[in-house]
This record gives structure tokens, C-alpha cells and sequence, in this order.
């Protein structure tokens, strides 16, 4: 058997691990067969001489203890021959490639365009593609090697296998309707707040975080009638009446939301910091780098190399909140 079919093998079952043991979408996401796929677990399982997965009738039910080490190494072994094929592009075809981006409808909407736009006008024959999701499900496509960079508010900490570099610090705003009482308010306190029924991001999205800790913190209980992940649907549900707006400052724009009163809440909130993240180990092309600072003027190669290089999940957390630390102070 040739160490080809072998890599195939290792692929196979990295990919039904990944598809919580389904092996036929294991097999759609290959571009193969459902038996196929089980006939080459099988073989590399005979191989072996140890079961990696655990069988009910036609069904795997569960990795076994042996399978759970070999899907370690696995996964390590596939993402270093990602980097193999990443290395001999970046000698044979410097700005030519991939650049797969998770992040969250805000920041794809808001904050990426124009970086993107600048990105591409100097690396035109960069694909690049976009995923959306939840700030998990964000962290665990790159944490898997599904995406090259994560970019999210919340939950990328979570995820020790992930270097994370702080990109920029952003607030709130609470926009409300030009006949609501709150348009007579000069200077808006978490108590006139809460007096009335609030929309904002669901639990999870965009820092939302902060906004419930605001309103404990101050011992009050925020009336929440509606959650949406799109600070868009937000304003539509705030036209019609139905509450208070608390959205991204950077979701607010002039001309479109003209119909609307936009309220400073930067003294009510602390602020947010949106990280972007990729897998500790990842072979960063020229690229990358590129877009990293592209999107973050302060995130240079010397300065992504020296917390890539710190080997200890705690003391890489620990010099992110430095580099946070500091750009408060800029």
C-alpha cells in the first residue's frame, strides 16, 4: 500500500472525526463514496491493528481510545502537509492562492469591505473567501483548519490552539426613533435605558457580552424583546417600534439610517476588541501577513511572529492583553 493511500486513509478519518462520525457526510465533503470511505477506514484500520472507531451494526458509534491518539497525530500531520503545499506556493507563485476568512455578519459587513477592497486591489489573483457563522462555530473552523483567519468579538479566547492578536477597539450606539422620549435626552444613563424594551445582538454575537455585564454591574435588569445577529434586522424592528436599538457604532451610518436618532453610549459600555485568530503552527504566506496588517496597521510580521511564537496557551492570552493594554493607551 503506497504512503498516498495512506495519506488518504489519515484525511478520511480526520474528516468522519471532524463530521461527528457521519460518514456519508464525511463522504459528500470528500467528493467520494460512502463505501469507499468505509472500506479505506477499514483497510488502514487492519493496518494498524487497532480499531479507531467503534461500530453499532453498519454504524460508528464512537472513537475508540487508540483512535482518539491517532486522530491527534493526525490532525497534526494533515495541517503539516497544508503547510508543505503552502510553502512550495509561496516560493513558486508569491500572490497567487487562498485566503479563507470565518467572521461574524458584522464584520463582514461593516468592518471588512473596505479592507478587502484594498487587500484585492494589490493581490488581484488572491481568491478569497468569506464564511459566516457563530463567534464557536468561527474559532472552531480555524481552530480545525477550515479557515485561514478568524475574525470575531467574543469566544475566540476559548480556543487554545488559536494564536489571537487584538485588531481594533469599537462601541455602542442606541438609535431609537425621532418621536421617542429618549430624543429629548442629552447625556443617555443605563437607568433611562432600561426603562424601555431593548433590541440588540443575541448572546454571543458582537460583544454582547459587555452590555449585559454594563447593566449587572449597575443592578438593573434590561428589558430584551429581541435578539438578531444582523445589526440591519435590528433597525428594521426599531422603525417599527418595537424598542430601543444597541448596535456596533460601526453599523450606524448617516446617510442610510437618517430616519433615525443616534444616541453616544460610549460612556455606558466598555469597549470591545475584535481579534482576528489562525491555528498555532499555520505557515503564514506573504499574503496573510499582508492582510493582517491590512486590516490592522499595527499587527507587522516581527509582531505576529513573536506571539505565534510563544508556545504556552497562558502566556500567549498573556501578551494579547498586553497588546490590548496598549492600544488603549495610543
Amino acid at each position: 500500500m503506497d504512503d498516498a493511500v495512506k495519506l488518504r486513509q489519515l484525511s478520511y478519518i480526520h474528516e468522519v472525526s471532524r463530521r461527528g462520525l457521519n460518514v456519508t457526510a464525511a463522504a459528500d465533503a470528500l467528493y467520494t463514496s460512502q463505501p469507499g470511505v468505509s472500506k479505506q477506514i477499514r483497510m488502514l484500520e487492519e493496518e494498524l491493528g487497532v480499531d479507531i472507531f467503534v461500530r453499532n451494526g453498519k454504524h460508528l458509534s464512537e472513537v475508540t481510545p487508540a483512535g482518539k491518539r491517532i486522530l491527534e497525530y493526525t490532525d497534526r500531520l494533515l495541517n503539516e502537509v497544508e503547510n508543505i503545499r503552502n510553502i512550495a506556493e509561496e516560493f513558486r507563485d508569491t500572490d497567487r492562492g487562498d485566503l479563507s476568512i470565518a467572521t461574524t455578519h458584522t464584520q463582514a459587513r461593516y468592518a471588512l469591505p473596505p479592507v478587502i477592497q484594498r487587500f484585492k486591489g494589490r493581490f488581484p489573483r488572491v481568491s478569497l473567501h468569506l464564511h459566516q457563522g457563530s463567534p464557536p462555530q468561527i474559532a472552531k473552523m480555524a481552530a480545525e483548519g477550515q479557515a485561514d483567519f478568524a475574525i470575531a468579538t467574543e469566544a475566540l479566547e476559548h480556543f487554545e490552539q488559536l494564536v489571537m492578536l487584538p485588531c481594533y477597539h469599537w462601541n455602542r450606539c442606541v438609535l431609537i426613533k425621532p418621536d421617542h422620549p429618549l430624543a429629548q435626552v442629552s447625556r443617555l444613563t443605563l437607568k433611562e435605558l432600561a426603562e424601555f424594551p431593548i433590541i440588540t445582538y443575541t448572546f454571543g454575537f458582537t460583544g454582547r457580552s459587555k452590555l449585559d455585564q454594563a447593566f449587572a454591574a449597575s443592578g438593573l435588569r434590561p428589558d430584551v424583546v429581541l435578539t438578531a445577529v444582523d445589526a440591519d434586522v435590528i433597525k428594521t424592528y426599531v422603525r417599527l417600534g418595537l424598542g430601543v436599538g444597541i448596535i456596533a457604532d460601526m453599523a450606524y451610518d448617516e446617510k442610510t439610517d437618517a430616519d433615525l436618532v443616534c444616541l453616544k453610549a460610549d460612556h455606558l459600555f466598555e469597549q470591545s476588541t475584535t481579534h482576528i485568530g489562525f491555528r498555532r503552527g499555520l505557515f503564514l504566506r506573504g499574503f496573510m501577513y499582508e492582510f493582517m496588517q491590512t486590516f490592522a496597521p499595527h499587527l507587522t510580521r516581527e509582531l505576529v511572529d513573536s506571539v505565534a511564537s510563544i508556545p504556552d496557551h497562558e502566556e500567549r492570552a498573556a501578551k494579547t492583553r498586553a497588546l490590548i493594554d496598549e492600544m488603549h493607551t495610543l
